[in-house]
């Protein structure tokens, strides 16, 4: 056994049916874990993620929640802290964007991405949390982004939201670190997935993006899986409260 086995851990990752969240969810499972995956989408059965995580034979169960919902957020947040199996690690993932100039940004479009980027995060892991308090240990794992340190151009309410997961992976980790809970966050960088579909469309946003990255290529999904199971491991188990980057170097730039 190493520091980086996570065989025996139950993991919760949000918005596991694609992108960031499929390729976090894969990572987990190859490193030993079983997965219980939620989207507003996912397949109750037969998803992609369900044949690759029970291909490495870790078991794997989906649940279907909808983060803009209030009421059934609060409702996944008891049933898995209720539940005899403890959840050991929650990755929370899931996320939404608007890109419209801040002039025209609606009050829906803000309240929506507030909504699913920042207070469903925070109502999940405060009842799964808490669970992990009561018995002296568990890993928490925010997606944050390149704009929790940026501003960014015609994302207000993302920009605002993923500043809060910083703030909020801090505010946590001071909390529950005495507890044996960790709560850090991971930063990607500029990925090629479908909430940057129209970044990767525009020639001269991405050619300007790809200028500034020192690795020169957008990001893949995959290259979220390391920092994952690091940060989910008793290798990590002195890590506290911080964001790691993942982004080819743009930060550095």
């Amino acid at each position: 056994m190493t520091a980086f086995d996570l065989t025996g851990k139950l993991a919760v990752v949000t918005g596991a049916r694609r992108g960031i969240g499929r390729a976090m969810a894969r990572a987990l499972a190859e490193a030993g874990a079983d997965i219980i995956g939620v989207s507003a989408n996912l397949e109750e059965s037969g998803s992609d993620i369900e044949k690759y995580v029970t291909a490495t034979g870790r078991t794997f169960e989906a649940i279907r929640t909808d983060f803009a919902d209030p009421e059934a957020v609060r409702a996944l947040g008891t049933d898995l802290a209720r539940r005899e199996r403890p959840v050991d690690i929650l990755v929370n993932n899931a996320g939404t964007i608007r890109r419209t100039p801040a002039a025209q940004h609606t009050d829906a479009d803000w309240d929506l991405v507030l909504q699913v980027n920042l207070n469903a995060q925070f109502a999940l892991t405060r009842a799964v949390g808490a669970s992990m308090v009561a018995r002296g240990h568990g890993k928490v794992i925010f997606t944050a982004s390149l704009l929790s340190y940026q501003g960014g151009i015609t994302v207000p309410g993302y920009t605002a939201a993923k500043h809060g997961i910083t703030g909020l992976t801090k505010a946590l980790a001071n909390e529950w670190a005495p507890h044996g809970v960790n709560v850090n966050a991971i930063a990607p960088g500029y990925i090629a997935t479908d909430n940057t579909q129209a970044l990767q469309d525009d020639p001269i946003r991405s050619n300007a993006i790809l200028d500034r990255i020192p690795a020169a290529r957008w990001g893949t999904a995959d290259d979220l899986a390391g920092a994952t199971v690091f940060l989910a491991s008793d290798a990590a188990a002195y890590i506290h409260g911080t964001t790691l980057p993942v982004d080819g170097g743009w930060l550095g730039r």
